[in-house]
């Protein structure tokens, strides 16, 4: 019925030819404990849904190319007006193709299981009516860049058909969803199921009917074809036993006598509960196995929110059903290329294996911020246990100068300081922060006394970070970071953030002076190992340094698209790294990579370390071209035009493990571990359909780089802060950093007590 556009041919070549040398020889055999004792099978849902719209040619292309070679094309089977086979996700076929534009009167009412469903039904038209439609992506929250495109309804025959796909299948997955309807209106899935299976192969046929698959079983060849019993919600009624689902998981016996296989909601294998965590496995897939029963999990996809215990990372998912004790035969998935790396390439594996990427630093982000509170002494621990090489403080000043691990001067978001010193909020514009309580306005004993807050950078898109410890860990000043960092035998560094050096000596406060007294005081200055890197966007900042021990790192404050040579002289003036963000990497528009910068080939020809921040495992952190998975995405960083030498990551856990895949070793890297293609994707967008041009990326300069050098530190004691909220009086007088003695106001004429308020006000002005 269609034709795959040429451009997706293009690209299947383009990803045929990318193939990455790497380090290693052949590939490994691991054992397995499937029924069969092979590799669990990747069902693609409609091919990659996910991403393209289900069951389109270009999903099903997209899947092939992108999984294990022997990967199931899974289709959703419907009935037209005529008695023709077609893949289709729904019933109905409004929401996932453009029908209801072209046949407006067509809309009808029917009982789908006893229920009054409305809408455009596929048996309400033939197959030459719906040659006129076209397939959408009927999941909301993905992209609809895509609809534009001419992409047909199939039918079944269509699939083998290589001058409509321009492929064969490696395997066919046929489910029957809605047999028993489909009946009502005299349109026979078992004749038209029979009649296929004689002229195309047919590996799986699924459905939720006892009676369909009863009707069929001694009419179709087992030895080429499995049956296999799909499981609804336990408390759904299955129409022909009038049992629930959660009735007949307990007599297996009875399915086995008309099924090989059951297909089964994951939750059946690994329930959660209703604070969203995992609940310990159920034997399931025990119970089935001992009676010669595979067991195939489905509902598997990298864009929706995952149980808490998975820290949103879509591979350990895949990993915890395929490398379990218990491990299931095949996965159903919109994103089969994650489960064909969790089987291909990360199964298996231990915490110790051999690293493949060694040049690759693993640097936190405020500890394991994506798991726990950030700089908290349980983040930099999980950071340590995760993987992580070097450890990272951004340190903040307190009022009486404790130097201290967080991530912002913001007390608010990171702390519960806003239900205790609300009254504290402020503006102070030359930091740009708003309604803010600064740390710079606390002292160290009430720091102490809040509690952290786990941050939340997605909570728009609903993605919440382990609320069970959103509250977990302490507080650590600087020196203890250092004490512990030095005491922690798996790290090669420290990580120190200089922030807003200058607004803070206007205070009588210097976080450098701090900073590199706190490096003395814990004998750092003398250490070889584990190495120092002092970072700061601030370039005034980063002079003040004259330790040659010290790998002095600039951090760019902006997205670039290109940067001048002159400018990369004028940065190794003062530091030997750069931190970068990923836009200044990878160019992006509504999401799409556009293409790849060359600031990181100019960065490292100049002989300047880089490393890309910040990198989270939440899919709407990721550009759709990663297809929500953070190993894709991190792949694509390391093997792009230049080597980068670390990533600086909220899961250190996740880049770990993608560094030591024994598939990096691989001479070739399989298709489901290359790298991405910028602007592929990009391409497959109709013209019509394309996003508004985003502003480019401004090109970094040497004007943006050269800063004033740093005030002096003001001898002016800082005021005493507001008391906290509702309390009855001031609280006692603090004794400012200088070390010079309070100031009371008792001892204070009226002239002078005018002199200190009017240096408040401009102060905080």
């Amino acid at each position: 019925m269609c034709k795959l556009r040429p451009i997706l041919s293009l690209l299947l070549f383009c990803s045929a030819v990318a193939l990455v040398s790497a380090r290693g020889s052949s590939n490994r055999t691991p054992k397995w404990k499937t029924l069969s004792g092979g590799p669990p099978i990747v069902i693609a849902n409609g091919g990659f849904s996910g991403l393209f719209a289900d069951s389109s040619s270009n999903a099903y292309a997209f899947a092939a190319m992108t999984s294990l070679p022997n990967v199931i094309m899974l289709c959703d089977l419907q009935l037209t007006k005529d008695g023709e086979g077609i893949c289709f996700p729904n019933i109905k076929l409004n929401n996932a193709s453009n029908v209801e534009v072209l046949f407006k009167d067509k809309k009808n009412t029917y009982l789908v299981n006893g229920v009054p469903t409305q809408g455009w039904f596929c048996k309400d038209f033939t197959l030459k009516d719906l040659a006129l439609v076209n397939l959408n992506q009927g999941v909301y929250s993905r992209s609809s860049r895509f609809d534009g495109t001419t992409q047909q309804i199939l039918t079944v025959h269509d699939l083998f058909n290589q001058s409509i796909l321009q492929f064969t299948p490696p395997g066919l997955w046929l489910n029957i969803q809605h047999n028993s309807f489909y009946n009502k209106y005299n349109l026979s899935m078992r004749s038209f199921v029979l009649s296929a299976s004689r002229s195309v192969v047919i590996n799986y046929i699924s459905s939720p009917e006892v009676s369909f698959l009863t009707s069929i079983a001694t009419r179709i060849n087992t030895k080429v074809t499995k049956l296999v019993f799909q499981f609804l919600g336990s408390d759904e009624t299955e129409p022909s036993t009038n049992q629930t689902y959660g009735t007949l998981l307990n007599n297996l016996t009875f399915i086995k006598t008309f099924a090989s296989g059951i297909l089964v909601p994951k939750s059946y294998i690994l329930p959660v509960d209703k604070s969203f965590y995992l609940q310990p496995y159920t034997s399931v897939v025990m119970d089935a196995h001992d009676l010669g029963l595979e067991v195939y999990a489905s509902d598997f996809a990298n864009d929706l929110p995952l149980p808490y215990d998975y820290h949103s990372d879509p591979l350990a998912e895949y990993l915890s059903y395929i490398d379990s004790g218990n491990p299931v035969d095949g996965v159903l998935s919109d994103f089969p290329i994650t489960p064909s790396a969790a089987i291909g390439c990360y199964s298996h594996m231990k915490k110790d294996d051999k690293i493949q990427v060694p040049d690759l630093q693993i640097i936190s982000f405020d500890g394991a911020s994506g798991s726990y509170p950030g700089c908290t002494d349980i983040a930099y621990t999980s950071a340590v246990s995760d993987g992580v090489d070097i450890i990272d403080c951004t340190v903040q000043m307190t009022f009486d100068g404790k130097p201290f691990c967080l991530g912002s001067v913001n007390l608010i978001g990171a702390t519960t300081a806003a239900q205790v010193f609300n009254n504290l909020s402020r503006n102070v514009p030359e930091l740009k922060t708003v309604n803010a309580i600064h740390s710079f306005d606390l002292t160290w004993r009430e720091i102490q006394s809040l509690k952290p807050s786990i941050s939340n950078p997605f909570i728009d898109f609903r993605l919440q970070r382990n609320p069970k410890d959103r509250n977990a860990g302490k507080f650590m000043t600087l020196e203890d970071f250092l004490a512990y960092a030095k005491n922690a035998s798996s790290l090669s560094g420290v990580l120190i953030s200089i922030e807003n050096e200058a607004y803070l000596r206007k205070l009588g406060l210097s976080v450098t002076e701090a900073v590199l007294q706190a490096l003395n005081n814990s004998g750092y200055n003398n250490l070889t190992t584990p190495k120092v890197m002092i970072q700061s966007n601030d370039s005034a900042a980063l002079r003040n340094i004259t330790n040659k021990k010290y790998e002095l790192v600039y951090r760019l404050k902006e997205d670039i698209r290109d940067i001048d040579n002159s400018t990369i002289s004028e940065i190794k003036s003062f530091a030997s790294s750069v931190i970068i963000s990923k836009k200044s990497v990878f160019q992006t528009d509504e999401q799409f990579l556009v293409e790849q910068t060359h600031v990181v080939a100019k960065m490292k020809e100049a002989k300047l370390k880089v490393y890309v921040q910040v990198f989270n495992n939440e899919f709407v952190s990721q550009a759709w071209d990663f297809f929500s998975d953070p190993y894709v995405e991190l792949n694509s960083y390391v093997f792009g035009e230049a080597p980068i030498d670390g990533v600086i990551t909220s899961f250190p856990a996740t880049a770990d493990r993608y560094r030591r895949c024994p598939c990096l070793g691989y001479k070739e890297l399989p298709s489901y571990m290359l790298p991405v293609q910028p602007g592929s994707l990009f391409q497959l967008i109709p013209p019509t359909a394309l996003p508004p041009a985003e502003a480019p990326s401004p090109i970094l300069t040497e004007s943006d780089v050269v800063q004033p050098a740093l005030p002096p530190v003001s001898k002016v004691s800082p005021p005493p802060p507001p008391p906290p909220s509702g309390s009855a009086s001031a609280p006692p007088p603090k004794a400012p950093p200088s070390g010079q003695p309070s100031i009371t106001t008792s001892g204070i004429s009226a002239i002078s007590m005018c002199i200190l308020l009017l240096l408040s006000v401009l102060v905080i002005c």
